[in-house]
């Protein structure tokens, strides 16, 4: 399995009750509930991830949300109750890739912004496009986009722990993750502060070669 590279691995040990409730209104699989333990694996070549689902499955009794191929990356999402089951799921993952979850890629953040007072036909748009909770005109949004996409979902759900938010939207697949959250413009500062200091607290390795033209 060396020609399958280990992009992101993202263990949350307790599921957060937005991020939980979107990846139920997105996915196609098995709907998680808050409190649950998560794993995110997202690799490449993208139909790769079907062995890699495939192997977790075999070996535990997780369950996946997501299951998605991109041209370029493939990611999925396994939960369960027990966070051991999902620990072991992860064991198994990275055997089967001849993997260590540090030679996952370190997250980097591409744009991290912050519109303070939104204005309402700004936040029109964007409420036609969001899959979670709706901004409201005059609240702060925060917009945070990452590589490897996975990470998305460490952002999202250590800024639900950090602070009183809205998560309006998570995207995580693709070439690039992204994040919109929405609140009152403290509650927003934290958040930001915290989804930022999960992602640069991630260990890994430095991306390498060339970004593919479209995933």
């Amino acid at each position: 399995m060396a020609q399958t590279q280990l992009r992101a691995y993202v263990f949350l040990d307790s599921l957060q009750p937005q991020l939980a409730a979107h990846i139920c209104t997105t996915c196609r699989g098995y709907f998680p509930v808050p409190g649950v333990a998560s794993l995110f694996v997202e690799i490449a070549p993208g139909m790769a991830i079907h062995q890699v689902m495939d192997t977790a499955l075999k070996a535990t009794s997780v369950q996946p949300a997501t299951l998605v191929v991109e041209r370029a990356f493939g990611m999925v999402e396994l939960h369960h109750d027990d966070k051991g089951e999902v620990r072991s799921a992860g064991d198994a993952i990275l055997a089967h890739l001849g993997a260590k979850e540090s030679d996952r890629i370190k997250p980097k953040v591409i744009s991290n912004t912050i519109i303070r007072g939104i204005e309402p036909m700004h936040a029109m748009i964007i409420d036609k496009i969001r899959f979670g909770s709706m901004i409201e005109p005059g609240q702060s949004l925060f917009i945070l986009e990452c590589e490897p996409a996975a990470y998305a979902v460490l952002a999202a759900n250590e800024a639900e722990k950090a602070a009183d938010v809205r998560l309006v939207d998570v995207t995580p697949f693709g070439a690039f993750g992204r994040l919109y959250m929405a609140g009152e413009e403290a509650q927003i500062d934290a958040a930001a502060q915290a989804a930022t200091a999960a992602l640069n607290a991630i260990a890994g390795k430095e991306a390498t070669g060339g970004r593919p033209a479209s995933a």
